[in-house]
């Protein structure tokens, strides 16, 4: 058998907690270490849908991207949707562990899959960290210029299906080939000097006005167009890739990825 301490030492071979930010907060959340593990199930939140997918299932262990626990949790009462969690985990026997911005800067990380999804090549990191080849978000080339719009197209057709779809800035017929990305919210980049040097810069969740004054200061010289996809899509690509190393280490552990959509729009009325 194989314990839940092997699986979190191994998880953190692959995605060591000394990559993630300082204001993260992954590792282990629920479980004790000396419990069995014969089936995890990973997913991108840990929300109602995916908690209760594991309690039905019967998994041991659920391991999310993002943490349920950071930011300002001063309680887990269970009136709480927090608490709640914790406690429906813990009742069932359920195991979190949360591999977040140390799962984002590794190869063939968040960012990592999304570039070789894409069709990248040469990926460098945008923010560099300590090991070679480590850090937060990815620059590098396509195989073959195409327009804008059909790098949207091609978005479209590698991400799974969301509301909110993708969208973009900037001119459908533009002739682009160095991407730079961030899996995530990555507005933190827009003045990084390799997310100006690209045709386009690919991330989730910008806002009206950085983006709007990211736009018209390229428009005054040279600058990216953006493309903004939707936060969950972009990562839950990961998933498949951590099961499969997972599944390498322990080959008698049952390993599903959840398909239960945890973007948190349903649907988008076109005006």
């Amino acid at each position: 058998m194989t314990t839940l301490r092997e699986v979190v030492d191994y998880a953190h071979a692959l995605w060591p907690l000394s990559g993630a930010e300082e204001w993260d907060a992954p590792g282990l959340v629920v479980g004790s270490l000396d419990h069995d593990v014969t089936r995890i199930l990973l997913a991108v939140d840990a929300v109602s849908e995916t908690v209760t997918q594991a309690c039905d299932i019967n998994a041991d262990l659920l391991l999310t991207h993002h943490p349920l626990l950071m930011r300002s949790v001063t309680s887990v009462a269970e009136d709480r949707y927090k608490g709640h969690l914790v406690s429906k985990l813990i009742r069932s026997g359920v195991a979190l562990l949360a591999a977040h911005t140390n799962a984002d800067v590794v190869t063939d990380g968040v960012s990592d899959v999304l570039a070789q999804r894409i069709g990248m090549s040469n990926l460098k990191p945008l923010v560099p960290s300590s090991m070679e080849g480590t850090g937060i978000g990815r620059i590098g080339e396509l195989s073959s210029p195409m327009t804008l719009g059909a790098l949207a197209q091609h978005l479209a057709s590698v991400l799974p299906h969301t509301a909110g779809g993708v969208k973009v800035s900037g001119d459908f017929n533009q002739e682009v080939s160095t991407v730079s990305l961030c899996g995530g919210a990555g507005d933190s980049l827009l003045s990084n000097q390799l997310v100006l040097s690209s045709d386009v810069y690919i991330t989730s969740d910008l806002r009206h006005h950085p983006a709007q004054e990211f736009r018209e200061q390229a428009l005054l010289g040279s600058g990216p167009a953006l493309i903004d996809i939707s936060h969950w899509a972009a990562e839950w690509l990961w998933l498949d890739v951590a099961g499969a190393q997972l599944k390498k280490a322990f080959p008698n552990i049952h390993i599903e990825v959840s398909d239960v959509r945890t973007d948190p729009w349903d649907f988008l009325v076109v005006q």
